[in-house]
């Protein structure tokens, strides 16, 4: 194991024999004890340690948990990356992506709902084999579909997420600062003790009453900055069946994560 990059030992990659990816290894001055995960976003093992920790010690945590991290990173789904005729999820429900060239129609990226082949002109789409899929269609060279498509989805979430979180602050009487949308790899959505909250855009992909879930946590973390009794009252008041949305994350937010990626 050998240390690479030329970053202070603040944020620094520890190269381990037999893995693909080096161990990103991390001090936290809030961090009491050694933490070891693997980041569903970029496919990663990320070690947090505290402030005084040396390399020797980070080096032999890791040798000692060596086999629960491979057997964590052989567990990753596989990475579906934003291509042409790649299934996605949005809202919950699958979508057939085409990549359909130049079009006046609609906008950069734009869903058929019907499904079938209306609305693309690839000659060997599989919308013809998924026909009663509906389509997300990106115009445009394919080159730049991915961007697109990822746009757009960033778009798509901000849009939902910003009606949600107004209707459950105005449900309790509550105001957020502002609203963050980014692909946060640990958590759904945070609150900060400023009033802003942050989601991850790959809450579009769920079902939607999922992202409204996540929505109603964070808008109610504005109140109480804890989980405890009060927080869940809040929580409940807002919106009263969380807990199949809750199952829904524990079984398959991990899934979302593999979307977007590089093949």
């Amino acid at each position: 194991m050998r240390r690479t990059g030329h970053k202070s030992f603040k944020e620094i990659d520890l190269l381990v024999e037999g893995f693909d990816k080096p161990v990103l290894l991390r001090k936290n001055p809030r961090a009491r004890r050694f933490t070891l995960r693997v980041s569903h976003t970029n496919r990663q093992a990320i070690l947090t340690v505290p402030t005084y920790s040396k390399i020797q010690e980070a080096s032999e945590f890791l040798a000692e948990h060596e086999d629960w991290l491979r057997q964590k990173l052989n567990e990753l789904p596989e990475p579906i990356p934003f291509a042409n005729d790649e299934i996605l999820p949005f809202k919950g429900d699958p979508h057939l992506i085409q990549f359909v060239g130049s079009t006046k129609r609609r906008g950069v990226v734009y869903r058929v709902r019907e499904g079938s082949s209306k609305g693309t002109k690839s000659q060997n789409s599989l919308a013809d084999q998924f026909g009663d899929l509906p389509l997300i269609c990106v115009t445009g060279a394919e080159e730049h579909g991915p961007r697109r498509l990822a746009d757009w989805l960033k778009s798509e979430a901000r849009k939902e997420i910003d009606k949600r979180v107004s209707y459950h602050a105005d449900q309790l009487g509550l105001s957020p600062k502002r609203l963050s949308i980014r692909d946060q790899s640990s958590r759904w959505g945070s609150c900060s003790t400023t009033g802003v909250l942050s989601f991850s855009w790959r809450l579009i992909l769920a079902p939607s009453h999922v992202l409204d879930y996540v929505a109603a946590h964070e808008v109610a973390h504005l109140k109480e900055m804890n989980h405890g009794p009060k927080f869940w009252r809040l929580v409940r008041k807002t919106f009263p069946d969380m807990e199949e949305p809750q199952h829904w994350l524990s079984q398959f937010g991990a899934e979302l994560h593999r979307y977007g990626m590089p093949e």
